[in-house]
């Protein structure tokens, strides 16, 4: 990395809100215009993936902002090809931002005969030319060790209470954060300690993938304002179902918080229709206009958690601080004041 040289962004069609609203943010904290590089990412008439960046980046250290949302197989590709122009093109170093890391969740072999996807994804994205990855809330902490590379894994829970703190202060005393399922405890009680709130779990046995059979809840959830905690939601089936059951078991509200909102399908109309209050997700998935337009859906920023990660990745100093309130209060002071 040049010792003058200042990170300088791409972004691929995926997310390109959020890679700008990065490198605003990125801007403030320079005291000078950092915009993403010019270049064009286009597709013939056969859909083949076009890539041309008009910009010298000999000996740059790169930064590509692209989440492998949907359509995840496009948004991959460009994401490599992105890379392999970047690597012919004599950058020095090249990071992967990926807001939203699809295949997370094939993580593991289910059954017999079947893959290990996202390791598949981890070796791509290493072959292409990428030399470090930062993301956002891998669905599976293991996933890491699948790249033979630096892996970055921000959290968005230290966001979310930040967010919870502002928008329910004066009654934290009353808020019980809830884990949908025995596999999201450590983030719901990581979450449940940042806020100084009790813990409650969803237990849920299904009898075929996507669809659940019987849910308890384990904990006392009286008359309390419940969070669901959680890191992706799909098509929301099973979210919306433990909101009522969370109901039928006594709370006196729920809210759910969750980083990356996938919402396929008919997600939308069951939170429209839900007995949940709100909605928050991330802005790691571009969001659609049915999304924008739900009165229960809110977004919170990530752009200033990131842009700030990815100068520390530049400068070389911690990443970890991030998680801590002391630092990234200060960061999101616009978004959350007394």
């Amino acid at each position: 990395m040049p010792a003058n040289s200042d990170p300088k962004l791409m972004s691929g069609n995926a997310n390109r809100p959020l890679a700008e609203a990065i490198a605003r943010r990125m801007s403030m904290h320079r005291g000078m215009s950092l915009g993403l590089v010019d270049a064009r990412i286009e597709r013939f008439n056969d859909a083949e993936i076009f890539v041309e960046v008009f910009e010298n980046v000999r000996g740059e250290d790169m930064f590509i902002i692209q989440p492998t949302s949907n359509p995840a197989n496009d948004n991959l590709m460009e994401l490599l090809i992105m890379t392999d122009a970047l690597r012919r093109s004599s950058a020095a170093r090249i990071t992967a931002v990926i807001p939203y890391f699809g295949y997370a969740r094939q993580d593991r072999r289910t059954k017999a005969r079947t893959p290990i996807s996202a390791k598949l994804i981890a070796n791509l994205l290493t072959e292409a030319g990428i030399e470090r990855v930062l993301t956002l809330d891998l669905h599976a902490a293991q996933i890491q060790g699948f790249f033979d590379i630096p892996v970055d894994n921000l959290y968005a829970s230290p966001i979310f209470a930040l967010d919870i703190q502002h928008h329910f202060k004066g009654k934290l005393q009353d808020v019980t954060v809830v884990s949908p399922d025995t596999g999201g405890v450590a983030r719901a009680r990581e979450l449940a300690q940042r806020i100084g709130a009790a813990l409650a779990i969803v237990d849920k046995r299904r009898e075929k993938p996507g669809e659940v059979a019987e849910m308890t809840v384990i904990g006392d959830v009286t008359d309390k304002t419940c969070i669901i905690v959680d890191d992706i939601c799909d098509t929301e089936g099973t979210l919306c179902k433990a909101a009522e059951v969370l109901i039928e078991s006594g709370a006196k509200e729920v809210h759910s918080y969750i980083t990356h909102g996938v919402l396929s399908g008919p997600a939308v109309e069951r939170i429209t229709k839900s007995v949940m209050k709100s909605l928050v997700i991330t802005d790691s998935i571009e969001a659609s206009e049915a999304v924008k337009s739900a009165p229960n859906i809110r977004i919170v920023p990530t752009a200033p958690m990131f842009a700030q990660a990815i100068l520390n990745i530049w400068s070389g100093t911690s990443v970890s601080s991030l998680f801590d309130k002391g630092t990234l209060a200060p960061i999101y002071e616009g978004f959350y004041q007394s």
